[in-house]
């Protein structure tokens, strides 16, 4: 019998302290039933506004912590990631004073998406544009050793809000444990989004998840790392892309004017407001670094997926 780890049993921020709702063995499979990266905010008819009484502070509330036995400090906590069961319902918006382009969107935009929950059909964005669904775990991680509550917004070395789309079903996640028990949480989950997530929000959804959890002794990574089943992108990789860059000695500028130059390009050659071009960058196109080799510039490109376009 799979244990279920409900949406009610979470938190708000990564601390050692917090008790545990389950406590798992090693190799024992869990289902965890995730809210939305906005708590449950948002519904069929919000409006823009809405964004507006948000309240931060609960942003990205996570589902656990689950306790697994034998698991301590120097070992890795082996996440073996099975199903996704998405709830229908996500959204995606511009958030001011968030995202990659911040400064150039300064005004709230919220897009309300109802998709198929087997996930097979793209999500349908306007009239010409779909998106591509490939839900994963925006947000998956361990208590820090280091006492006290840490805010989960940022990603950290044992995991947190690492915003990897490939961390999804068939995915091998490896996650260092700093405390007794790893203490593992996890949700924000995503129906979609392209690497980088540039407008600070990609297809946010409530789902469940279903994962494997064993301890690997004295086995930690630096880091969080992981492996994945298969391609990755052959859901996107269909019709091509249509490709921008940014060129200089910032990596962060090079990207910034690589996902400018995206939005100005689909805002004249499919006459999209570049609100909607933003968001559509944010939910399925990819941030790449190209070159880091040639100083004293480098360049970033940013691929989006004419599929999109049908």
């Amino acid at each position: 019998m799979i244990r279920t780890i409900h949406s009610h049993e979470g938190h708000l921020g990564w601390d050692r302290a917090i008790a545990p709702v389950h406590f798992a063995r090693s190799g024992e499979t869990i289902a965890f039933c995730c809210q939305d990266a906005g708590h449950g905010h948002y519904h069929h008819d919000s409006t823009a506004t809405d964004i507006l009484t948000a309240d931060p502070a609960k942003a990205n509330p996570l589902t656990g912590p689950a306790y697994v036995e034998g698991a301590t400090p120097g070992d890795a906590l082996k996440v073996t990631i099975h199903e996704f069961t998405p709830s229908g319902f996500g959204w995606s918006a511009i958030i001011p004073g968030f995202g990659l382009l911040s400064d150039q969107f300064d005004q709230p935009r919220l897009k309300l998406w109802d998709y198929d929950t087997a996930a097979q059909k793209p999500a349908v964005f306007n009239d010409i544009a779909s998106v591509p669904l490939r839900p994963f775990i925006g947000t998956i991680g361990v208590a820090m050793a280091e006492p006290g509550n840490h805010s989960v917004i940022p990603p950290r070395r044992v995991g947190g809000n690492m915003d990897i789309r490939d961390i999804a079903a068939g995915t091998t996640l490896y996650l260092p444990v700093e405390v007794e028990g790893a203490l593992l949480s996890l949700g924000d989950t995503h129906a979609a989004q392209g690497d980088g997530e540039v407008c600070g929000t990609a297809i946010e959804s409530a789902m469940d998840v279903s994962i494997t959890v064993e301890v690997v002794k004295d086995a930690a990574p630096k880091t969080p790392h992981f492996s994945t089943p298969g391609p990755i992108t052959r859901h996107l990789d269909t019709a091509g892309y249509e490709v921008t860059t940014g060129i200089g000695p910032d990596l962060m500028l090079a990207a910034r004017d690589a996902v400018s130059a995206m939005v100005d390009h689909l805002s004249k050659s499919r006459k999209l407001a570049p609100e909607d071009a933003y968001m559509l960058c944010s939910v399925a196109g990819d941030l790449k670094i190209s070159e880091i080799v040639d100083a004293p510039n480098w360049v970033v490109s940013f691929y989006f997926p004419r599929i999109v376009f049908g």
